[in-house]
């Protein structure tokens, strides 16, 4: 398939697109981002994600490039070129744009430079025979307004790569003895049948994949509750679920070297992933209205 990206306005090769080293992404790390699912060519909870983009733009005082007709046009004018009907990740970067010299201070007339690509992925096969995960804990190095997705991700490399050299396959954060999310995830927990999440708050950022969740528990009436989540009430937790985009829901098994609940996926968990598997299967498989 093709490797075709967008950039500032023009489709291109990848191998073909650069980007000038004065970029303040480049230089600064200013700017946003965001990841959407793409299944079967559809582009998963699309408003939800131009939504939360939006919100990160405006609190680092960007204007979007691009109207919400836009948006739509150029993204299904990538994954037609990339991979056409197939399951896929879109990564959209939004930096401020580009100055004449290396200075802290900027202009707010400056000219973003927007970078949109898509590849073809392989998402998890969730089924009853999944295999849970392994996730460890680590204190909260990150700065507080979290809920930018901003492109600045060091701590979460670091602390991601820290899970990986000790066995684990997440880090869930904690912060002020409350577990927060994880490196690139959210976080659930299930306690006596009821599931829980924190709520959404400046040091944490809002999963387009948690806000469905909680939307097809409601709709289903199974208990959800946002609540804060002690380090404590984590290490009690009968389960644990780290979300993403691309993760969809991963059941873990194991934190901190010690069994979660009985060390098997848990029931909660068989239960809402068949609804969150019908409800792929319906909207985007199906090509029926979004929620």
């Amino acid at each position: 398939m093709s490797n075709i990206v967008y950039l500032n306005g023009q489709f291109m090769p990848a191998a073909q697109a650069t980007i000038p080293v004065l970029d303040r992404g480049f230089l600064f790390g200013d700017g946003v981002y965001e990841v959407l699912p793409v299944y079967s060519g559809r582009p998963f909870a699309l408003a939800q994600h131009l939504a939360r983009l939006q919100r990160s733009l405006d609190a680092i005082d960007i204007a979007n490039p691009l109207s919400a007709g836009q948006w739509d046009e150029i993204l299904n004018q990538l994954v037609t070129q990339n991979c056409a009907g197939q399951d896929a990740a879109i990564y959209l970067q939004i930096t401020r744009g580009v100055m004449q010299k290396r200075d802290h201070v900027y202009p707010h007339d400056m000219q973003p430079t927007l970078l949109v690509m898509c590849n073809a992925v392989q998402f998890p096969a969730q089924s009853r025979d999944t295999p849970g995960i392994r996730v460890i804990t680590q204190e909260d190095t990150r700065w507080r307004d979290c809920y930018i997705k901003s492109l600045n991700l060091l701590p979460n490399v670091l602390l991601k790569q820290y899970a990986v050299e000790h066995d684990a396959d997440e880090t869930i954060l904690i912060r002020d003895g409350l577990a927060i999310e994880g490196a690139a995830s959210n976080l659930f927990i299930v306690k006596d049948d009821v599931i829980r999440t924190p709520p959404q708050q400046h040091n944490m950022l809002g999963g387009i994949t948690r806000e469905v969740i909680l939307d097809l528990c409601q709709r289903h009436k199974v208990i959800a509750r946002e609540i804060e989540i002690t380090e404590d009430e984590l290490h009690d937790a009968d389960e644990i679920w780290m979300t993403s985009s691309t993760r969809e829901i991963s059941p873990v098994t194991v934190l901190n070297q010690h069994k979660v609940g009985n060390g098997e996926v848990g029931p909660k968990w068989h239960q809402v992933i068949d609804l969150y598997q019908a409800f792929k299967q319906d909207v985007m498989r199906g090509g029926n209205d979004a929620m």
